[in-house]
């Protein structure tokens, strides 16, 4: 499938969204890159120059948001929708999994879970008459492991592999693709944004202080190992252009060696080297209170 397509991302207003937008404009793509921000969606159709690409404002967590996008690409389109769906949009703070929010937990589950459902649900009609279309879910390796301090982002790209699997199966008969793609650790302001780990659960008297702090300086370590965006778009390009794309595409490919160890390792091992690494040990814990006496002693 070489041809030019009209292809939405979601959440193309910065990172690898933003990346691949412009990675599928100039091969040639019709690409409609949306995302909530209007300024950095009229700084990306700048850089597009002459591409053939557009922008839309669109709020994956607001249903009006979404069929108001819905309508206005049928108005661009003349009616024919869209060829793939690239559900990019996503974010994820970490934090210890015992003290994370309700509030935190539903923004998260809202965005990555439930938006990547709705915009979907909303895309598809015109995908069904033609028996034909590609979805592209952008899911994570942490949707395959989970990290200490990220379980609340790692369980929604989880949910995001299962629902991908069921769509993949059920959408078959219609002649749509559901293709999965799962970056590694890619450059991108997602870890920055991630980290407010030290400010929300890395104050004097939190339970988890110091090992928070020894997470997040291990973390930003380990991004002088990041790879470019491009990885991933590569990976999205072929997932929209290959006649029988893979199921999953793991970008870059080497995160695949970490992957199959994981998988592999005893998970006493693998344990034992999370909590090494994310600084949990008893040490930077917070001590528990002196015991109480059951009964206080007669005066």
């Amino acid at each position: 499938m070489s041809k030019q397509q009209i292809v939405l991302v979601t959440g193309a207003t910065s990172g690898i969204g933003r990346h691949a937008a412009l990675y599928l404009a100039g091969r040639g793509h019709r690409v409609i890159a949306t995302g909530r921000r209007a300024d950095a969606l009229a700084e990306l159709q700048r850089e597009a120059a002459e591409l053939p690409m557009s922008t839309l404002e669109l709020d994956v967590t607001d249903d009006a948001s979404i069929a108001a996008a819905r309508r206005e690409v049928l108005s661009r389109t003349g009616g024919h929708g869209i060829d793939a769906l690239i559900n990019n949009a996503g974010f994820g703070h970490a934090g210890p999994m015992s003290e994370v929010s309700d509030t935190d937990l539903r923004a998260q589950f809202d965005t990555n879970v439930f938006g990547l459902m709705a915009v979907t649900r909303a895309f598809l009609p015109e995908m069904r008459e033609r028996r034909a279309g590609r979805v592209v879910n952008v899911s994570s390796v942490g949707g395959r492991l989970t990290l200490p301090f990220f379980g609340a982002y790692n369980a929604t790209k989880y949910a995001v592999e299962s629902m991908s699997d069921a769509l993949r199966w059920e959408l078959r008969p219609f002649g749509i693709r559901v293709v999965l793609v799962e970056p590694g650790i890619i450059r991108t302001n997602f870890t920055p944004r991630s980290l407010d780990i030290v400010e929300r659960y890395g104050a004097a008297g939190q339970p988890y202080a110091a090992a928070v702090a020894a997470f997040a300086s291990t973390t930003r370590k380990s991004d002088r190992f990041a790879v470019s965006p491009r990885s991933v778009a590569r990976a999205m390009a072929r997932a929209i252009e290959r006649r029988r794309p893979a199921a999953r595409y793991i970008a870059p490919f080497r995160t695949r060696i970490m992957l199959r160890a994981y998988q592999i390792l005893p998970t006493r091992l693998t344990d034992w080297a999370f909590r090494r690494t994310s600084g949990l040990t008893a040490a930077n814990v917070l001590p528990a209170p002196a015991a109480r006496p059951l009964l206080e002693s007669p005066r």
